[in-house]
């Protein structure tokens, strides 16, 4: 047992110091091929810049941090609308994403397509190099406008990793409150 835990030890410190380079977490791949992050990336915040019914010019941030161990790039991130009385159309094209948080925007990160599936109220934003792990990043969504109706709206996000056949990781759900605004008629 000891000369097991002394070889433990000294291999340990071997491959530390010495220059046989410790090889990266890779993503979980089954054998069907289907690629899982090692640790799933984290919805930090979501947010909107305005919380009226029928504002125009608002935008949906939500922020999602990769972490380091995560094995694997982040190719695609969607958001559902799950709840809410009224569907959210979007301005596809003004979709952004960078490193950094909404109040901290750092480096633009360049995407791919962003595509809209109104049947499952999903838009699809996938990123063109992938986002490596160890950054946090968010995606800027511009609405058409804020919904019609007050209520609670919840959009749901997922993320993806790298691969050809990728499971993708739920990370929470985005909560927007929108109010009307009768007081002031």
């Amino acid at each position: 047992m000891r000369l097991a835990t002394l070889f433990g030890i000294t291999l340990s410190l071997a491959i530390g110091i010495g220059e046989v380079p410790l090889p990266m977490t890779q993503a979980v791949q089954l054998r069907d091929g289907l690629v899982y992050f090692v640790q799933p990336p984290k919805l930090v915040n979501a947010t909107t810049t305005y919380k009226e019914v029928n504002v125009w010019g608002a935008t949906y941030y939500f922020t999602i941090n990769v972490p380091e161990n995560a094995g694997e790039s982040l190719q695609k991130v969607t958001i559902a609308q799950k709840e809410g009385s009224e569907y959210i159309r979007y301005n596809l094209d003004d979709t952004r994403a960078f490193v950094g948080t909404h109040l901290r925007k750092e480096t633009q990160l360049k995407l791919g397509s962003v595509t809209n599936e109104r049947d499952t109220r999903t838009v699809s934003v996938n990123f063109d190099p992938p986002v490596t792990p160890g950054q946090t990043i968010t995606i800027a969504l511009r609405p058409v406008s804020n919904p019609s109706f007050s209520g609670v709206y919840l959009l749901g996000v997922t993320a993806f990793p790298v691969g050809e056949k990728s499971h993708g990781q739920f990370l929470g759900f985005g909560r927007f409150q929108f109010y009307s605004n009768w007081g002031s008629w």
